[in-house]
């Protein structure tokens, strides 16, 4: 299982019902998207890691270390917001290149931060649900929500081919070093090349093999999960509608007031 499985499967928060754990994250991204506040941005970030963390059990380093991989494509991605090429220089500073101008401005600085900051609160949502609710959870919220059932299908198909994937790769990976496959430079890119090369054909070969134990368990073209349904919690979904409820009366107040 990769981490962000055995994550799910170990937290604290796990035998929640899923679907308080899936509408508090849901409402929650969107009103944080929609609003686009530095400030509901920050509370949003400080209390779906707090949950996650402290309730959920999940460990502080490896949250972070999560948080880090969306935090470095964020900056690449907003360099272009903050430095500019004008032919008048900005008011935070400038470099000279011939006749224009390598410039940046306060606003612009305010405004990437303010999207940095808005986006890993959307992600930290998604983990939050993704740390704390299994996939099979998940499916089964989606479900009762009528979302077309070829969907979902898709979806834990394609979850459980991305195990596939990864174990056919691990076990390809073994056994080039265990014949010294990667003694040096040259011959560890070519046998990088050899398992990217033999990997499809063999992830076919095993995901064809999944398929022919699926009909030998009679698989009818329909994938029934089996989930412990959890009665909701009066006190939680109280808490869910008081705290999304306090994010949009603050967001419509910052808004027009």
């Amino acid at each position: 299982m990769i981490k962000i499985d055995k994550l799910s499967y170990n937290s604290k928060l796990r035998y929640e019902n899923a679907e308080e754990k899936f509408s508090f994250a849901i409402i929650t991204l969107l009103i944080c998207v929609f609003s686009r506040s530095f400030d509901i941005s920050l509370i949003v970030l400080v209390t779906t890691g707090v949950l996650t963390t402290f309730k959920g059990k999940v460990p502080v380093l490896t949250y972070i270390k999560f948080l880090l991989v969306p935090l470095a494509f964020l900056f690449l991605s907003t360099i272009a917001i903050i430095f500019q090429i004008s032919s008048v220089p900005l008011d935070l500073f400038y470099i000279k290149i011939s006749d224009f101008y390598i410039t940046s401005s306060k606003a612009s600085v305010l405004y990437a931060l303010n999207l940095i900051l808005t986006s890993l609160s959307a992600v930290s949502c998604l983990y939050f649900l993704s740390f704390t609710t299994t996939l099979t959870d998940i499916i089964s919220v989606l479900n009762r929500l009528k979302c077309p059932k070829l969907l979902t299908e898709l979806m834990l198909l394609i979850y459980r081919f991305i195990f596939v994937l990864l174990d056919t790769a691990q076990m390809i990976s073994i056994s080039q070093k265990t014949r010294l496959g990667n003694r040096n430079y040259k011959t560890s890119v070519k046998a990088f090349a050899l398992l990217i090369s033999n990997l499809m054909i063999k992830a076919v070969k095993r995901s064809q093999s999944l398929y022919i134990a699926m009909q030998a368990r009679c698989y009818n073209d329909s994938i029934n999960v089996l989930s412990k349904r959890i009665k909701p919690k009066p006190k939680v979904i109280f808490l869910i509608v008081l705290f999304d409820g306090f994010l949009l009366m603050f967001s419509l107040w910052r808004k027009f007031f």
